[in-house]
């Protein structure tokens, strides 16, 4: 294959010699579809979070986590290249990791990005075919679910990702774009990111329909709806699956299906 040149999400111009061979991922969502492109072979290391699929862990080496790595052992594993987010991963060690391998840096905040990476990672990584698959397969999928929400009634929510002190997901993210994508008002979406929130306060937004407790990155379990009843007046809470609403990639496929059977347990 010839030289070929490419950007990442955040401008970074990226120009190969040769189809990257030895891959580390530092994402877990990403980990995955790397996966599901039939790049398995190609992965030498990988976050101690990715656990999917459950094999890979015992298969791979594990370089730290999406905020703290350890370069020496990345080093020596003479990758290629380092696949990390924007969101997931720190500057600084997309920085650090620069000093030693080329970063491929994704920013996933809409169905669109999403999309858009994996049409990426086919040209990166000569997977044409099978990234083109999988963006068929979500088109089709993603078309049949917005005929399936289409008579849903709007319903406002709060979506919760962390206790002490509680967090929830805002504006500007990929948690926000599956919620509106659901028809669920995000009633924190005035607010970017992710902030920090009084639970006292939330019924200042008006009458919540439901509160979702999201099972990563905080493990929400039933006692925290317990505890929280009290502040939630009238609001369902509802423990709800955190890989289908963050993880970008091809686990979007898997989350079109979650949605469907969230919505009519609703």
């Amino acid at each position: 294959m010839k030289q070929y040149s490419l950007v990442d999400d955040i401008g970074t111009l990226h120009t190969f010699n040769k189809v990257p061979q030895r891959i580390i991922s530092l994402v877990p969502s990403q980990t995955e579809l790397l996966v599901d492109l039939g790049l398995e072979s190609k992965i030498v290391g990988i976050t101690k979070f990715c656990i999917h699929p459950k094999e890979l862990k015992a298969n791979k080496a594990i370089v730290g986590g999406t905020k703290k790595v350890d370069y020496n052992k990345i080093k020596a594993l003479a990758p290629d290249i380092v696949i990390c987010n924007k969101e997931e991963n720190t500057l600084e060690i997309v920085e650090n990791l620069r000093e030693i391998v080329p970063v491929w840096v994704t920013d996933i905040i809409t169905i669109e990005d999403n999309l858009k990476m994996i049409n990426d990672f086919g040209i990166l990584f000569d997977c044409v075919g099978e990234a083109n698959q999988w963006n068929s397969n979500l088109t089709f999928a993603l078309s049949d679910f917005k005929k399936f929400i289409e008579s849903k009634p709007i319903r406002k929510v709060a979506y919760f990702i962390w206790k002490n002190p509680y967090m929830v997901a805002g504006s500007g993210n990929f948690i926000d774009e599956l919620l509106q994508f659901n028809r669920f008002e995000n009633v924190y979406d005035n607010q970017s990111r992710y902030p920090e929130i009084e639970l006292e306060k939330i019924n200042e937004n008006g009458n919540l329909d439901f509160v979702f407790l999201s099972s990563e990155p905080y493990p929400f379990k039933e006692k925290d709806a317990l505890e929280m009843q009290d502040f939630c007046g009238q609001a369902k809470i509802i423990l709800v699956d955190g890989e289908m609403f963050s993880w970008h990639g091809s686990r979007l496929l898997k989350a079109l299906n979650y949605f469907k059977e969230l919505h009519q347990k609703l």
